[in-house]
């Protein structure tokens, strides 16, 4: 399952800057809702492969750029701590780091760690720990689990870790590897940590998914129910699908798991900015990014945005026929059900209102140029 690091870092692909771009963009965001819900001591964003911060070409990845969008905001600059670990590059990484980020730049100082993940039990015990005080966590973190392979990665510790109010995860995932480790004796030990409890069915089921999309598919599922079954909790987890670069197949996924629907509807807006694949949510497949298409304009046959928008209108038309509430209220008990955005739910409700089959006013007593709005203030009324 290893495989060698030591070239990974030359060149920045446009897949991993746009992996490292999803996760700069969510960070900031989940820190303003958790600090509107709580008064934290700390928000922190810890990184345990943090790789060196800097590709040899020059280009960024995550932990610079997440700290450039901290420095770039008063509040996160007070308010952040970052725990970065790399077992090879943490010189590099706290050089680079300071040297663009002095010490003294964010009022927390980051922590830069140098410990073997799997094989430290310090580390393994710090995500296990419960930073609340009192009802909710003084401490909330977002987690980036980016491994060269899977040795160490507990799913149990980090079902622990996400137990905590306010506290979310995001895996990168090489189904590319896991698919072969699960015919593998030897990679038995590795795939169980990663799946305790669904690690029998995943071997089961997995014989009768006709197609590799929905045998991925199924990886990615158990992996998510993993939580849901070890926390007996609600677990939302979206998964963000990366194209081989130089073939039609999938390279990889990045998995997001939250316990929050605000952080589910984050992440799928977010997700959805990125996605440059036209896919129809049809329980395997997800957002998308292809990037043998980025920078170029593709004429698609079938539009399948408007494919997407066809069915959210008709399962909203249908579900809510005859009833009347705000389209605030509409979203958040609805966007839970699924992976479309809150953009998907905007175009879905005007589509409705253009077609005659909803009515909406506003009672905030503003002039708007627009028929409807996920708001409060926006009441619907569909016939």
């Amino acid at each position: 399952m290893e495989i060698k690091e030591n070239k990974f870092f030359d060149t920045q692909t446009i897949s991993s800057r746009i992996k490292a771009s999803i996760v700069s963009e969510y960070f900031p965001s989940y820190c303003k809702i958790i600090a509107r819900k709580n008064q934290p001591q700390e928000l922190r964003y810890i990184d345990l492969f943090a790789g060196p911060g800097n590709y040899a070409d020059g280009n960024p990845s995550t932990p610079l750029l997440i700290g450039q969008r901290c420095f770039e905001d008063d509040f996160l600059r007070k308010n952040v701590k970052f725990i970065f670990n790399d077992n090879v590059y943490y010189k590099e990484l706290e050089q680079n780091f300071n040297s663009k980020f002095p010490l003294g730049t964010f009022n927390k100082a980051p922590h830069f760690g140098k410990s073997t993940v799997g094989e430290n039990l310090d580390i393994t015990e710090f995500l296990k720990k419960n930073t609340h005080a009192g009802k909710l966590n003084s401490k909330p973190s977002l987690l980036f689990i980016d491994p060269f392979g899977y040795k160490g990665i507990e799913t149990v510790v980090l079902a622990e870790f996400l137990k905590n109010w306010g506290n979310e995860i995001f895996i990168f995932v090489n189904t590319k590897r896991i698919h072969p480790a699960l015919e593998n004796d030897k990679f038995e030990d590795l795939m169980i940590d990663l799946f305790p409890t669904t690690y029998l069915k995943l071997k089961n089921d997995r014989r009768f998914k006709a197609t590799v999309p929905q045998r991925l598919r199924l990886i990615i599922d158990c992996l998510g129910l993993e939580y849901r079954n070890i926390l007996k909790a609600n677990v939302f987890y979206t998964a963000f699908k990366f194209q081989e670069e130089d073939s039609e197949g999938t390279s990889h996924y990045i998995l997001h798991l939250t316990k929050g629907p605000r952080g589910y509807d984050l992440i799928k807006t977010i997700y959805n900015d990125f996605a440059n694949v036209g896919t129809v949510f049809d329980g395997v497949n997800t957002y998308t990014f292809d990037a043998k298409r980025y920078g170029k304009e593709v004429i698609e046959l079938f539009d399948l945005k408007s494919t997407n928008i066809d069915i959210l209108a008709n399962q909203l038309s249908e579900k809510y026929a005859g009833k009347s509430l705000t389209a605030d209220k509409l979203f958040d008990e609805d966007h839970i059900n699924g992976l479309y955005s809150r953009s998907h739910y905007t175009e879905a409700l005007r589509r409705l209102f253009n077609e005659r089959k909803l009515e909406s006013f506003f009672t905030d007593n503003k002039s708007h140029k627009v028929p409807l709005l996920i708001s409060k203030d926006c009441i619907l009324k569909f016939k």
